[in-house]
């Protein structure tokens, strides 16, 4: 029976437990998670601003990586300061529309990461199997065109979450075992059916996680057969190279975010320490190592840092 009170149906305030198991030691837990914020931070916003500043990075290749990074530093404040709080300061309570909000901009972005990730894998495509047409094909509007097909996919898969969430009924226990209002994690709460909310929550997942991958692994699938057929071993490890970081931070993403949606699906009902924490490095890592990978790899971007810190009165040989 639903109650009369319509206070029951959404309530004012939800909160947050944390990591089950493990409270006595969330103040070390958040270390790892602070120096993860930090990277995040830093990284993410020195990529930016050096493909803002240096036209020589104005290429397909690094707006696609613009794009990875903004998303990856809006991932990064939706979620590690409300952690940090919880672990710093036990600050568990967060208002429901927050949580509503939180849970938008967590899905939402994580959307449209996978898909600058299958932009980028077309970039690499075209790169390698259809190099002479290049600047043709990824034109500027082409692009820009591409990045707001990867936003507007976002939103639109996403923004029926926090809706089919505020309609449940909440009538028992309004504590969220996570350290963010992650959606099933909200769903779960509800005693009323959520058979809506579980099967849009799959069909979602299904698209972007087998959808996604498909074609990323169909692109690189293709690039391995053009990459087999140069005729030197140099050119085939130049075209390698290219690659690298993409696969680095494909596995980053997908490796963490494919176990923490089994793990949601056929894991035990409660939240478990394990799962909490995969659930938190799923959206920790790519925006802390990201950078990291791409700094390391990405020859352009080493020697525009390099530019930058060496001393002026230094001149190159």
């Amino acid at each position: 029976m639903i109650p009369s009170n319509n206070s029951n149906l959404f309530p004012h305030t939800f909160f947050l437990a944390g990591i089950p198991g493990l409270t006595a030691a969330h103040i070390w837990i958040s270390l790892p998670f602070c120096f993860m914020f930090f990277l995040a931070l830093t990284g993410n916003g020195v990529l930016l601003f050096l493909i803002w500043t240096d036209r020589s990075l104005h290429q397909p290749m690094f707006f696609f990586l613009a794009m990875l990074s903004f998303v990856d530093l809006v991932l990064s404040l939706s979620t590690l300061p409300k952690m940090l709080a919880i672990f710093w300061f036990g600050a568990t309570a967060i208002s429901s529309y927050s949580c509503l909000c939180q849970m938008f901009f967590i899905h939402a972005f994580s959307a449209m990461e996978s898909g600058v990730l299958v932009a980028m894998a077309l970039d690499r495509f075209v790169a390698i199997c259809n190099p002479l047409r290049y600047t043709t094909i990824l034109t500027p509007v082409v692009v820009a065109k591409i990045g707001g097909l990867v936003v507007l996919r976002g939103v639109g898969l996403i923004l029926p979450f926090p809706s089919l969430a505020h309609r449940l009924l909440y009538c028992g226990s309004h504590t969220i075992a996570y350290t963010y209002c992650e959606h099933m994690a909200v769903v779960k709460l509800g005693c009323g059916a959520t058979t809506m909310d579980n099967l849009y929550a799959f069909a979602v997942a299904v698209f972007l996680g087998v959808g996604d991958v498909a074609f990323i692994a169909y692109s690189y699938g293709q690039i391995v057969r053009t990459v087999m057929h140069f005729p030197s071993p140099e050119a085939r490890a130049k075209a390698g190279s290219t690659c690298t970081a993409h696969v680095c931070v494909i596995l980053f993403f997908y490796g963490p975010g494919f176990l923490s949606v089994v793990m949601q699906r056929f894991g035990p009902p409660t939240a478990s320490a394990a799962k909490v924490i995969l659930a938190n490095l799923y959206l920790l890592f790519p925006p802390a190592l990201d950078p990291l990978v791409y700094g390391i790899k990405t020859k352009q971007i080493q020697e525009r840092i390099f530019t930058i810190l060496s001393p002026k009165w230094i001149q190159p040989i």
